[in-house]
């Protein structure tokens, strides 16, 4: 792991993910897909899942007997650690919860904002040889929360059609009664475009690889979707204070995900980054993914060292990561500098992993800088909001004016004809 030393009269060299890549081939693939699904439908989905997945299918939704058995094949504790990793979430997510308002003026206007929960959503996880129960919560709860009656879920099955029992376990968990065995980019062209088995959603939510980012994108607009995901980050800071041993073992847990995860110490410690350096070496070998770890470190793992923790911070605002740790003496002194970051976790045992499972924020968040100007995701998500306006007769004759007086500097007459006729009836009247 490289240690680089921060020289503030040059700009920090940062490899971001993906500018160096060629998404055209992807592009091009997935454009195809989503066209073919969009003409076939169900038969089209069942074709991809065959050649991707391995699984020959006649049926696009898990049944109710697949979920029954996923409860026996589930470990007890599983399940009650699913319970009550929702009731957490569930619990920090009613707190975003936001109400229609109304405001008066004394000439009688009232302004406002209705807000109203989305119909539908769709909720992709990833799946195949592996599970993912939490991205099951993260993704539906706010969703729920928001009060979106209809979620449809969609995850790929392995070799033999099958979902995972613990995916399966979440989603029953939850109330999901709609799984699409789909996954890639035909999956989010089924919940964008529906088939004849399925009504489209209006939003999708939900990680995945490159194709089904690249879905995502071409379906947005359409309908929406949270955001373009890379792959995982974080980024610790720390001072003399911290142990290395904890460091490496955090930055390790992200770079297990992905070999283009990314993970990052920034410190004003000479001492802790040679430590720690170490200690991700130490930590690396038997680690059961070794081999993506390994390769995450080599090419998007970094330690820098700065001449204070100010210094530091600064770099870590530049970053704008996913996942930031503050491990120093006194870390919630810092919160108030941390401009950019997805989640802050504050003190040696906030554990990214934490957040990731159990505390109840959310794990959706921005990546590849983008915390510079997104956030989690949230019960916001999936909610729109309308404006409200009632102009009484008074507001409309005071400010008639004002308002034909804009409209005519921007070239649009009938604009103001629209107001003058209303004022020239009320005076009419009055006559």
């Amino acid at each position: 792991m490289k240690i680089e030393y921060v020289d503030t009269s040059r700009p920090l060299t940062l490899k971001r993910y993906g500018e160096d890549g060629n998404q055209a081939l992807v592009t091009e693939s997935v454009r195809t897909i989503i066209q073919d699904v969009r003409q076939r439908g169900d038969e089209a989905v069942f074709a991809y899942t065959k050649t991707f997945d391995g699984a020959d299918l006649t049926d696009l939704f898990v049944s109710a007997d697949e979920v029954r058995s996923a409860y026996e094949r589930v470990d007890c504790d599983v399940v009650t650690a699913i319970q009550k990793a929702a009731k957490n979430i569930r619990e920090y997510h009613g707190h975003q919860q936001q109400k229609s308002w109304m405001m008066t003026r004394e000439d009688g206007t009232m302004l406002g904002q209705k807000v109203t929960p989305l119909d539908s959503a769709g909720i992709y996880v990833p799946g195949g040889t592996a599970a993912y129960p939490s991205t099951i919560l993260m993704d539906t709860i706010p969703a729920l929360v928001a009060g979106v009656e209809r979620i449809v879920m969609a995850s790929p099955p392995d070799e033999n059609g099958q979902l995972h029992p613990a995916v399966l376990v979440a989603a029953a968990e939850l109330g999901i009664q709609t799984i699409v065995k789909a996954g890639g980019a035909q999956a989010i062209a089924v919940l964008a475009y529906g088939t004849e088995s399925l009504e489209p959603v209006d939003k999708i939510v939900g990680p995945g690889n490159q194709f089904v980012a690249a879905a995502k994108r071409e379906v947005y607009g359409h309908v929406d979707i949270d955001m373009i995901a890379g792959p995982s980050e974080i980024v610790v800071l720390a001072d003399e204070s911290a142990r290395a041993d904890y460091i490496a073992a955090d930055l390790l847990s992200q770079a297990e995900h992905d070999v283009q995860a990314s993970a990052i110490l920034v410190t004003n410690s000479e001492s802790l980054a040679t430590q720690v350096r170490e200690q991700v070496e130490r930590q690396l070998q038997g680690l059961p993914r070794e081999t993506i770890a390994r390769q995450a470190i080599a090419d998007y793992g970094a330690i820098y060292v700065t001449d204070s923790i100010k210094q530091a911070v600064d770099v870590v605002n530049t970053l704008a990561p996913e996942h930031l740790e503050v491990l120093t003496e006194q870390p919630f002194e810092w919160l108030g500098s941390i401009k950019h970051a997805g989640a802050i976790f504050l003190g040696e045992y906030s554990a990214e992993a934490v957040g990731d499972y159990f505390a109840g924020t959310n794990h959706v968040l921005p990546t590849n800088g983008t915390a510079r100007f997104s956030s989690p995701l949230s019960v916001d998500d999936f909610m729109k909001k309308s404006s409200v306006i009632h102009y009484s007769k008074k507001a409309l004759v005071d400010n008639s004016q004002h308002i034909t007086a804009l409209a005519r500097v921007e070239g649009f007459e009938a604009h103001a004809r629209a107001v003058e006729i209303r004022k020239r009836k009320e005076r009419d009247d009055d006559e």
